[in-house]
């Protein structure tokens, strides 16, 4: 039995049944059964259904909303946002659809690529971004012809139901997209089961590790986008006001708790004292309150247990040398945490190469630019960065020397359902979103024909 608790008020929200395994069975023979068929539906009867579960997001956009605040915590508007990304994710694939799958020709050969789909696609997804991350897999598997089965995070059931009946009243045929309400150790059977073709994973590095293993040993793909520590990094040349306005947004955006917040704010000496009064004040003056008023900056953390966790973070940055600004729990009954900086933080400490999923930030002071990628890349994570100068010469050396899966310049890091998305090192490997999240998991087939050049003595 999974249970949603409010973390504004921890009141019980709904109870949902845990799938039995006959259940589980019937679901994924179901989801067998419809590939056979899906596999040779035409472009524009893919990019149809997904105008259409476009529209059904928009019309039921305020009530996937309100789920979603219910049961992580998330702001309303911030969570209004996030389903309209939904549909915006949804009809990018529509209109982009036809163009993407159409057969490549190889240049200095006589043949083409052919994009083909590979099966059913599970997908084991966090509870942070619920719908997001969801759809982020969901609409390129839905072009690709492949079939989807959905492991969502236990304490965002109501939210992966919503999925599933968005997608049924859009038309889609039965089976095409399945919830699983499982708990996680069913997971590593259903990546061995044949009728499964690969996987693709959000969420702890440690679950990231369960999965590659699950995967390496049935010899099936994974996408895996895993935790990030981003760097925020601040030349004197950048513009202060709006590098600081951007660090407060990027560091409390969604309480903290995403993977592409900003987590260190890496200052150039010569601006640190300015960036670092107005950062902290900012911090602190970030309001934590109902989800649900839209005078609040951020809502609760997604659980009790994540507060405590994130709260036990803190007590072992103290214990190690760091000073902790604000960052506190608040009073009241939900799982809410204050705005706060740790500053002088040891870079041998273990926090200093961990995730904090809470809205606290790590404020630091380099010297120079080789100081500042030396410090960005001082950790087993390679997600997102964010580097803020006025200067190309700067701009060009964070871009090379960074080692993350993302830069952005002079704006916050965020997700598109146009760019790649995904990093390296411990954050991960694979991509999501834009056509490279489309051919993560299909079959890109060489097609040679006669009088290419290709043949066996070339091999």
């Amino acid at each position: 039995m999974f249970k949603s608790i409010n973390p504004a008020t921890g009141d019980e929200i709904a109870t949902y049944p845990e799938l039995t395994s006959e259940e589980l069975e019937g679901k994924v023979a179901r989801a067998a059964s419809r590939f056979a068929s899906w596999r040779f539906s035409p472009a524009p009867e893919r990019t149809q259904l997904l105008e259409k579960i476009a529209e059904i997001f928009d019309t039921r956009l305020e009530p996937m909303a309100r789920m979603a605040s219910a049961e992580m915590g998330k702001t309303l508007v911030s969570a209004r946002a996030e389903v309209q990304k939904c549909a915006a994710a949804f009809r990018y694939y529509a209109q982009n659809g036809e163009a993407f799958l159409k057969p490549r020709p190889i240049a200095g050969a006589k043949g083409e690529v052919h994009l083909l789909p590979l099966g059913v696609i599970l997908a084991v997804m966090p509870w942070n971004f619920p719908y997001w991350q969801a759809v982020r897999f969901l609409a390129p598997t839905i072009l690709a012809g492949n079939v989807g089965l959905l492991k969502h995070a236990s304490i965002v059931q109501g939210v992966a139901g919503m999925i599933e009946e968005a997608v049924n009243a859009a038309g889609a045929p039965d089976g095409l997209f399945q919830n699983l309400a499982i708990k996680s150790g069913n997971v590593a059977a259903l990546i061995a089961d044949e009728r499964v073709a690969a996987v693709t994973l959000t969420g702890s590095e440690g679950a990231g590790r369960s999965v590659a293993v699950a995967a390496g040993g049935a010899l099936k793909k994974a996408v895996l986008e895993l935790g990030g520590s981003d760097p925020f990094i601040v030349m004197p040349s950048a513009d202060l006001d709006l590098a600081v306005k951007t660090a407060v947004t990027a560091r409390i955006q969604n309480s903290g708790q995403s993977c592409v917040c900003a987590k260190r704010m890496i200052v150039h000496a010569d601006v640190y004292d300015a960036f670092a009064e107005r950062f902290i004040a900012g911090m602190l003056a970030a309001k934590a309150g109902d989800p649900m008023d839209p005078a609040s900056d951020m809502g609760p953390l997604s659980s009790f247990d994540q507060m405590d966790t994130v709260l036990g973070q803190l007590e072992e940055a103290k214990a190690a040398g760091a000073t902790l600004i604000g960052g506190e729990a608040l009073p009241g009954k939900g799982a809410y945490i204050g705005g706060g900086v740790l500053t002088g933080v040891p870079l041998d400490s273990k926090l200093a190469r961990e995730e904090i999923f809470g809205p606290i930030a790590m404020l630091c002071k380099v010297a120079d630019v080789d100081e500042a990628i030396r410090l960005a890349n001082a950790i087993p994570f390679g997600l997102g960065s964010s580097v803020w100068t006025r200067e190309p010469a700067e701009e060009a050396r964070f871009i090379a020397g960074i080692e993350a899966g993302m830069t952005a310049v002079n704006q916050m890091l965020a997700s598109a359902p146009e760019a790649p998305f995904g990093g390296i090192k411990r954050s991960g490997h694979g991509r999501e979103l834009g056509q490279w999240g489309l051919h993560e998991f299909m079959n890109v087939k060489t097609v040679l024909r006669s009088g290419s050049s290709g043949g066996p003595d070339r091999s």
